[in-house]
């Protein structure tokens, strides 16, 4: 009998990680986890054999909590995918636009949903989770409550739809990428590569402009730069870059020969195949 395949996602059933997880991965099973830490736990324990997690959104920026997981984890990216943010709203059976006072969501979908909000004269209430808040609702069985949720958790939960497509901007979208506890590291010259990596700068004068020159002399793109906080200090000494090549490829292996004599520590943690939304957006 063959052993169920399990991806591990943070939030409640009918979450955007949730759809995402059953468009890339129809076959496996999702793993609904409450914490993104218990999703990296999930992975690394062996509970589920990969994770799929949120870093970007076009509209709110850097998912904060996973680009601090990150660096500390263990696991590999191998993998990413772009969402095309869908909300509506959504409320029990007998609902209407003229019955609902309030309306639930994650805060970040709330921000993203303002229009509609105004327009309506609701009252938002902030819940947890996108789907949890769809889930809340249905519990309640309240006409007077709606959810801001992914269309998904309209039909798990079994709500109504009373607007579709609410979001502001029509380019919100995430980008989520795939964590595994073995690297998988994608074949060069095979298509778009994307590769990921931490590194420590020097405590010394200058050491991040030098250290990121090799990547313009050797024509690298660096599509990514992040910086954290290391053990409390308030100098930003450790960060996570993204670039457009392959290790192999000369141009990147001269870059981060280069990137060692000013750092610390480079960690590659993941080279992968750049998701096809990439291209078509920079047309």
């Amino acid at each position: 009998m063959p052993t169920v395949r399990r991806i591990a996602y943070q939030g409640e059933p009918g979450a955007n990680s949730h759809i995402v997880c059953q468009e890339h991965y129809p076959d496996w099973e999702a793993l609904a986890c409450a914490s993104f830490e218990d999703v990296f736990a999930a992975v690394e324990g062996g509970e589920a054999d990969l994770a799929m997690i949120p870093i970007d959104n076009s509209i709110a920026g850097r998912v904060a909590d996973i680009h601090h997981f990150l660096p500390a984890s263990s696991l590999h990216i191998v993998a990413e995918h772009f969402l095309r943010i869908r909300f509506h709203l959504m409320a029990v059976p007998g609902a209407d636009l003229g019955t609902i006072r309030t309306v639930h969501s994650h805060v970040h979908a709330l921000g993203q949903c303002r229009r509609i909000i105004r327009e309506h004269g609701l009252v938002p209430q902030i819940s947890g989770d996108t789907a949890g808040a769809a889930r809340e609702v249905a519990e309640a069985g309240d006409v007077t409550q709606a959810a801001i949720s992914p269309p998904l958790a309209a039909d798990i939960y079994g709500l109504e739809v009373l607007a579709a497509d609410i979001e502001d901007e029509e380019h919100n979208t995430t980008r989520f990428v795939v964590l595994s506890r073995d690297a998988r590291l994608a074949a060069a010259g095979d298509g778009p590569v994307v590769t990921t990596f931490i590194f420590n700068v020097r405590n010394l004068p200058a050491a991040l402009y030098k250290a990121l020159g090799g990547f313009a002399t050797n024509g690298v793109n660096m599509t990514k730069l992040e910086s954290y906080m290391v053990d409390g200090h308030f100098t930003a000494t450790q960060f996570l870059a993204e670039v457009d090549a392959h290790p192999d490829d000369p141009p990147l292996r001269r870059a981060l020969e280069e990137l060692a004599f000013f750092t610390t520590e480079v960690k590659v943690i993941g080279v992968y195949p750049a998701d096809r939304f990439r291209a078509e957006t920079a047309r």
